[in-house]
């Protein structure tokens, strides 16, 4: 840090990361637009750590940059540092650098970052800076770390129902009086239907980009050209005013369906009703509270069923919430957790999409051109496949952030290393997300296109994951064999003959030799 002797003063210097573009943010509460600076910077070394979708660099990009110019017309004084300006110092400390050469502050102001290694590289910057750091905790959460670890402290198994539970308590979404409304906490049983027969699927809306997005859209083709994905066209909200009109929408035309059909997949629908709003929350552009608000409305309003707001507020105030507090609570070392062992490398055609398999081919294309697929794509396609293949976790998990627009690794990490993969042993899920090809075919109609049979289980054409699902139950029985939700499977197993286990595991092997 640069000496500050004889420089103009301000108060403090307020850092705002790329995820925290919300008015209500924690470093924002009592700042003084006279007395404070703002900074926020595109740099190399965020935009770079894992190879990032290009959608998804441009989405963040845009925001910050819509985000910065509002600050602005209100009267902040905003620095900010694009990723081609020549004097980028690379680094968002090297920023903080930067500024301390032409202002004097009396501290640095955040908002805690969302991943640990941000959060360890600001706290190493001061102590070797001598600053003073005002680190506040993020007010979007509902349960605070401390929160989360008095929850946690004494339980064998930390399931997220009866956290759920709690926070439905605590914020009164959907309760009457101290009962849930429906007389049941969870109708996750009434989410899973198939899309059969003629429906009507509404779109997500449509953002046509402003002149801000297009300068950015060229930024990151230049720059990033290399990276995954496909950059144009273009149809992210990356304002906030985009964000609740997306919220609207969704309230208005999806959610009525999103109860039943939210596991469900079909061939050549990539959202079906699903809000797609995990960006702009993740983002900081809607604030959770207000969305879960804005659905409870839609079921007191007799415009969407309870199946379908439960469901969704569930995601928010009970899945999101619980896998941070997971995160923060086994960091630092969660992400090297690999309770199977596995070590095979991540497939190429996770990059390509090309592959036989109509399933994986659909989720891929589909995460290649949008940065998005919703969550049975993910846990229960490119996530099973990876799980049944024995898949180095760590290899899986880099994937997953840098693939999906909403990826930030408080969120990703625990839904890839603990529910998807199983790596931690148990931890966040009570079972491995392992199933065959008869899964997929229930909530799709992928198999009926596809190249394989899923109903052929071994031998020549058949569906790879009918195999790779005794296989995988195969190779790590002594560590599956006593979990009583898995019990059943290895009844089944043990009731087979040695011939049609031998077909089961030859045929395994013949798929792995094709895919690694």
């Amino acid at each position: 840090m640069a000496s500050q002797e004889n420089l103009p003063e301000v108060r403090n210097l307020i850092l705002l990361l790329g995820d925290q573009l919300c008015r209500n943010i924690a470093s924002l509460q009592g700042a003084d637009r006279d007395l404070d600076i703002i900074l926020m910077a595109e740099v190399p070394e965020e935009a770079g750590y894992v190879r990032h979708h290009k959608k998804k660099i441009a989405f963040l990009f845009s925001a910050m940059r819509h985000f910065a110019r509002e600050l602005e017309e209100e009267g902040w004084k905003v620095r900010y540092t694009q990723l081609d300006d020549p004097e980028n110092s690379g680094s968002l400390t090297g920023e903080i650098d930067r500024v301390s050469s032409d202002h004097k502050f009396a501290r640095v102001v955040i908002t805690e970052p969302g991943e640990y290694r941000v959060k360890c590289a600001l706290v190493g910057w001061a102590e070797s800076a001598n600053a003073v750091l005002d680190m506040r905790q993020d007010s979007r959460f509902l349960c605070s770390h401390e929160r989360f670890q008095s929850w946690a402290d004494g339980r064998k198994q930390l399931r997220m129902e009866y956290f759920y539970r709690e926070m439905r308590r605590e914020t009164g979404l959907l309760m009457n009086g101290d009962q849930p409304e429906g007389g049941k906490w969870n109708f996750d049983q009434e989410n899973r239907k198939p899309v059969k027969g003629d429906v009507s699927l509404p779109r997500p809306p449509v953002t046509r980009p402003d002149a801000i997005t297009e300068e950015v859209l060229d930024l990151v083709e230049a720059q990033f050209g290399g990276h995954f994905g496909t950059l144009r066209p273009f149809w992210f909200a990356v304002t906030r005013d985009g964000a609740l009109q997306a919220l609207e929408d969704f309230a208005e035309k999806a959610l009525p369906g999103f109860g039943d059909y939210q596991d469900a997949m079909l061939e050549g629908e990539r959202f079906l009703y699903h809000s797609v709003l995990s960006p702009c929350i993740n983002a900081g552009l809607l604030e959770p509270m207000e969305v879960c608000r804005r659905v409870e409305r839609a079921y007191y309003e007799g415009k969407a069923p309870l199946n379908a707001a439960e469901g969704f507020i569930r995601q928010i105030i009970g899945w999101r919430e619980y896998v941070r507090g997971i995160y923060w609570l086994k960091m630092p070392g969660y992400t090297e957790n690999n309770f199977f062992g596995a070590s095979r490398p991540l497939p190429e055609f996770y990059w390509t999409g090309e592959t036989g398999m109509a399933c994986l081919a659909a989720a891929i294309t589909q995460t290649r051109d949008e940065a998005y697929a919703h969550h049975i794509q993910r846990l229960m396609v490119t996530g099973n496949f990876a799980l049944l293949a024995g898949v180095d976790p760590r290899e899986v998990h880099e994937w997953y952030l840098a693939v999906y627009a909403d990826a930030y690794e408080w969120v990703e990490a625990p839904n890839v290393i603990g529910m998807s993969q199983f790596a931690d042993g148990g931890l966040l899920g009570s079972k491995p997300y392992a199933a065959s090809g008869n899964y997929i075919n229930k909530m799709s109609d992928h198999c009926a296109g596809c190249s394989f049979d899923v109903k052929r289980k071994t031998g020549e054409g058949a569906c790879p994951f009918n195999p790779l699902y005794w296989e995988f139950l195969v190779r790590n029985a002594d560590k599956l064999r006593r979990n009583p939700r898995v019990r059943q499977a290895y009844r089944t197993w043990d009731r087979m003959s040695a011939e049609r286990q031998n077909a089961y595991l030859e045929t395994a092997r013949r798929v792995l030799e094709r895919y690694f």
